[in-house]
């Protein structure tokens, strides 16, 4: 699973094909698009509910088919089809409780700020020190929920309290609540920070890197109470010239206008966002599984052996991955689209003329946030140098309060969870956010 850049991964042969359909068919067109899935959405839903029920028959070792070969193997490829087609929702995260040495903790959760286009929720263990860090992790609005980060939000919370983005489905937000831009992305966070208070850090993981840099420099600009003491960015899109990748360069090879009237669809009558232009989330899900479709048909083969042979926990682990990997969710189309324009394509934020609400936004204002840049060997999404970027780019910070960090042997997803973010990077973090914290003490003394 891969944690994705604002353009989510190259667009699937499919979309290829589609282009030639489309050229000349406005964006009204394509939104029939969205109908047609929906429609094939609900047949998928009835075949896998049939086909579990099948699954379920053929396994029961009251019938005469549960002893044989054949009857284990057939329930076997019904259940694998019935999880492949089932519906997916938002996720759970989930945590209750962390475990620290030989003792576990309970972690509670609450939504502490409630917008329209997301909320904030509230992470915090039991036992956790009245001065323990805060610390606001910006979650990806890049398709996948912010549970993406459920391994992220489960290690920090070990020894801080923590806050995340939690971003809602474009296409459940009603019209009437108006637009959402990369300027209100950076509104938000802004308006997170100063909900938590002074002293508080931020982590930005993948994507929201850029909006999570402009707050910063804003923030210290106009000399915020609530600006972020400390500021990690974790394998984020901050110059994509560094090193580019193939996301990089697809959205170099088309213009604007490609994009809009290609992967940009209207929400049906049935959904509360209903008439929201959007980037779908099934459309970004074609192409998530379009990059390694061998890998994933290969994935799903080995759950078919695993169920075959009782093994249920290793056919379990890899149910649990796809339930959180096809859970997508539509993004609104004007930030889709500026992401694309700004980031990828004007690169507006290294060559200094990235705007907020018409207001240019200079990094050389970053002078009291100290910044830790992270990425991975080998990630292919953010190349190496794309994130370090940033600490070039803030001019008016002493070189004392910036940092950079590769992880070795990491990609993308390896940055931000799994056993090499947990006992290599967070550890990294968590230093940071200590020495920083200090510092702080020792300069107001």
């Amino acid at each position: 699973m891969r944690c994705i850049s604002a353009l989510n991964q190259p667009l699937c042969n499919a979309q290829e094909t589609r282009e030639r359909s489309v050229t000349n068919q406005n964006a009204g067109d394509f939104g029939l698009l969205y109908h047609a899935y929906e429609l094939q959405r609900s047949w998928m839903n009835s075949a896998s509910a049939w086909a579990s029920i099948g699954a379920e028959m053929l396994s029961n070792p009251r019938l005469p088919m549960g002893y044989m070969g054949t009857g284990s193997m057939m329930a076997s490829a019904l259940e694998v089809f019935a999880h492949a087609a089932a519906p997916y929702g938002k996720p759970a995260f989930g945590i209750e409780h962390v475990s620290i040495g030989a003792k576990q903790y309970p972690v509670s959760e609450a939504t502490v700020v409630n917008k329209p286009f997301g909320d904030l929720k509230r992470f915090a263990r039991e036992g956790l020190p009245a001065d323990a860090p805060k610390l606001l992790i910006v979650a990806p609005m890049s398709g996948h929920y912010a549970t993406l980060l459920r391994g992220t939000v489960a290690r920090m919370v070990e020894n801080c309290e923590v806050y995340i983005t939690d971003w809602a489905d474009a296409r459940n937000v009603p019209l009437h609540e108006g637009h959402f831009d990369l300027d209100d992305y950076i509104d938000y966070l802004i308006e997170f920070l100063e909900f938590i208070g002074p002293g508080a850090n931020m982590m930005a993981v993948c994507q929201p890197s850029v909006p999570a840099l402009a707050a910063t420099a804003l923030m210290n600009r106009d000399k915020n109470p609530a600006l972020p003491r400390t500021l990690t960015m974790m394998g984020g899109p901050i110059d994509t010239r560094e090193s580019p990748t193939t996301v990089n360069d697809l959205a170099m090879e088309r213009p604007l206008e490609w994009f809009r009237h290609t992967v940009i669809a209207t929400v049906p009558m049935q959904h509360r966002g209903a008439g929201r232009r959007v980037y779908p989330g099934f459309l970004q899900l074609a192409s998530f599984m379009s990059m390694n479709l061998g890998q994933h048909m290969m994935s799903h083969y080995e759950m078919f052996k695993h169920l075959n042979v009782g093994d249920d926990d290793s056919a379990q682990a890899t149910k649990d991955f796809y339930d959180e990997y096809r859970s997508v969710c539509d993004m609104t189309a004007e930030f889709y689209l500026q992401t694309v324009e700004e980031v990828f394509q004007k690169h507006s934020i290294p060559n200094g003329t990235f705007e907020h609400r018409g207001t240019r936004v200079d990094l050389a204002d970053i002078k009291q946030t100290a910044i830790l840049a992270i990425e991975g060997e080998r990630d292919d999404i953010s190349g190496l140098g794309q994130t370090k970027a940033a600490l070039k780019l803030a001019t008016g910070l002493s070189a004392s309060k910036k940092r950079y960090y590769m992880a070795e042997g990491a990609g993308h997803y390896g940055i931000f969870n799994g056993s090499r973010w947990r006992s290599k990077v967070a550890p990294v973090v968590e230093e940071f956010i200590a020495e920083h914290a200090k510092a702080k003490l020792k300069a107001v003394a």
